[in-house]
């Protein structure tokens, strides 16, 4: 079961009251900057962690707090769709659409109470002006889940290089793993990555495991289904270059 750490109380609870309850993830990005997307990725892994729990999940986003980010909406929600966060729903009565057994918001430190439980997610710097842009938007998605959410995230060149190198190493390993026998994933290596992301949406500690499973002894076919589930939560196209010409 998935819990989270209510950022009202500090204390973890479930996500969702059960396995059939909706479940209404609610985003509340602060503005058209990178602090929006780290809140809208937050809540995009969440929505997924729920998924593959077997919840159902209604993901909506808040309205913008003011005129001027109001003005950069396209921009953030285009943005979110080159780091692969799924559309969300814009929603500004909280009274519309189906009943949810629970909502949880998704929020940036600092922005008012809601009543109910919160995950809090804290900014980003990036300098002056935007975030620099890479090569593959999909590094900057990797970038903001490299850090715990909690804690401030400093983004630069390097940072940004520094994904691309491993998204580029792990996709062309996952690429040539798919093309040996295929194996399951280790029920061990399973359940770490499930208690990881279970346990208040660890992150890093998936991102740990795939790197403990990179170069370990599991059969390659066995390491390409693990990284493929993994990233089931992760979203990075782990598996794009697979069949692309060398």
């Amino acid at each position: 079961m998935l819990r989270i750490l209510d950022a009202r109380t500090g204390e973890p609870v479930d996500a969702a009251p059960s396995r059939r309850g909706l479940v209404r993830v609610h985003a509340h990005p602060p503005g058209a900057d990178t602090t929006g997307l780290r809140v809208l990725l937050t809540a995009d892994v969440l929505v997924r962690a729920l998924e593959i729990g077997g919840n159902a999940v209604w993901a909506t986003l808040a309205p913008a707090p003011d005129p001027a980010a109001a003005e950069g909406g396209a921009w953030l929600r285009a943005r979110a769709a080159e780091l692969g966060i799924r559309p969300f729903e814009d929603h500004r009565d909280t009274e519309e659409g189906p009943v949810a057994a629970r909502t949880v918001d998704v929020v940036a430190r600092g922005t008012a109470m809601t009543d109910g439980p919160r995950v809090e997610v804290a900014p980003v710097d990036s300098g002056r002006g935007p975030a620099p842009v890479p090569g593959d938007p999909t590094a900057l998605r990797l970038a903001l889940l490299a850090r715990r959410r909690d804690l401030p995230l400093s983004l630069d060149a390097e940072v940004l290089a520094e994904a691309e190198h491993t998204l580029g190493r792990w996709r062309a390993a996952v690429a040539g793993w798919a093309e040996r026998p295929s194996g399951p994933v280790p029920e061990d290596v399973r359940l770490r990555l499930r208690a990881a992301w279970e346990d208040d949406l660890d992150v890093l500690t998936v991102l740990d495991v795939l790197r403990s499973v990179e170069d370990s002894g599991i059969p390659e076919g066995a390491r390409f289904e693990t990284y493929a589930y993994a990233d089931r939560l992760l979203g990075l196209e782990l598996t794009r270059e697979i069949g692309a010409p060398l």
